[in-house]
């Protein structure tokens, strides 16, 4: 089983419309602290990003936000934060979330979410990193997502070995397994004949 030290989190900065996300954001933050494993975040104290946070640090445990400075001057970041990063830019705010994380959960989200969630799985099917990814489908949230995934994969736009690599689960607890015991399985895409 690999070792979860921390865990980024990517989710909304709003809270959507179903009850049911921040109560998820809820209990992913609870479940996090319980395990000892620290959040890492785009230190916000609002939306789902905020709930998160909340709860893991209610809990006891440990919560690391990630802001660019033009996001902290408009007040969004948390205060009560273990460490808050304040960086320059989101280029900058992605890659330190990266390096200070050993896997990646996507919670609901808008664009954002999706974009971080899509530049890290890129990133673990190039072999830039053995990080791994997953996506927590709250409520159906991401099964149109999920379907229009496998249908790039119908379409022999993603290898299904590329596919697998993002794991996906409706429970919280669940998806932690799957985190954990998630070892890299196929060959990495664009690898050299010497790296075979």
């Amino acid at each position: 089983m690999r070792k979860l030290s921390r865990i980024c989190v990517y989710c909304g900065s709003s809270a959507g419309a179903s009850p049911a996300y921040r109560a998820a954001a809820v209990q992913v933050g609870e479940l996090l602290a319980a395990r000892g494993i620290g959040l890492v975040y785009g230190g916000g104290h609002v939306g789902l990003m905020g709930a998160v946070a909340d709860a893991v640090l209610a809990a006891g445990g440990e919560a690391i936000g990630v802001i660019p400075r033009f996001l902290n001057r408009r007040e969004i970041e948390h205060r009560g934060l273990t460490e808050l990063h304040v960086v320059e830019t989101m280029h900058e705010r992605k890659a330190k979330m990266a390096a200070l994380s050993d896997a990646f959960v996507a919670l609901p989200g808008g664009i954002g979410t999706l974009e971080e969630l899509f530049e890290v799985w890129t990133w673990t099917q190039l072999g830039s990193q053995e990080k791994p990814v997953g996506l927590l489908d709250v409520a159906g949230y991401y099964r149109p997502l999920i379907a229009f995934l496998d249908h790039v994969v119908a379409e022999q736009f993603l290898k299904p070995g590329h596919r697998a690599m993002l794991q996906v689960e409706s429970d919280a607890e669940a998806l932690l397994g799957l985190l954990a015991a998630w070892r890299p399985t196929v060959e990495y895409k664009w690898m050299a004949p010497d790296e075979r």
